[in-house]
């Protein structure tokens, strides 16, 4: 149960829904990271978003943008590389504390084909994670009664992004 208030919309859908002046640039934040310019694909980006989300045992986050990331790899999960696995180490260092990221990481990323702004926007994309992760889980969002309720939304994700409020 909630610790406040809520529509019976699940995680942070229903924050959004209940909070409509964080909501814009909460919903802004998000599309930047995981839409807007990057030399990694959205689905990348998402991966990383559900990787710490996951870390944090956040599991609204974790499993919407999982499946977000399903849907943009069309269907197939995100294979494994050097480079996304350089990066996920980058991603789970800043979920634990930001000053663990060593040169030594970012230099293993870089040998693994990673760029600046792909080091960037991993980092960027896992402080953020953290903050929307504790935010749902801080006040108790309700998770879906289906989990094919993941899917569903994560459909909408894939399709409209993030600039509109989605519910459900």
């Amino acid at each position: 149960m909630p610790h406040i208030p809520l529509p019976p919309i699940p995680g942070i859908a229903g924050l959004l829904a209940a909070h409509p002046e964080t909501a814009g640039p909460l919903n802004s934040l998000a599309e930047t990271l995981l839409r807007g310019p990057s030399s990694l694909t959205p689905a990348e980006r998402e991966t990383i978003a559900a990787y710490v989300s996951r870390g944090n045992e956040c599991t609204f986050c974790a499993e919407t943008h999982g499946a977000v990331a399903r849907h943009l790899a069309n269907g197939r999960p995100e294979t494994s590389s050097a480079r996304m696995d350089a990066l996920l180490t980058i991603a789970d260092r800043v979920r634990v504390d930001g000053r663990s990221v060593t040169a030594d990481d970012v230099a293993a990323a870089r040998e693994a084909g990673a760029d600046d702004k792909a080091i960037h926007d991993t980092v960027l994309i896992a402080a953020a994670f953290c903050m929307f992760n504790r935010y749902v889980d801080g006040l108790a969002t309700t998770l879906p009664d289906d989990p094919a309720q993941y899917e569903q939304h994560a459909r909408r994700l894939a399709a409209g992004g993030y600039e509109v409020i989605h519910h459900g």
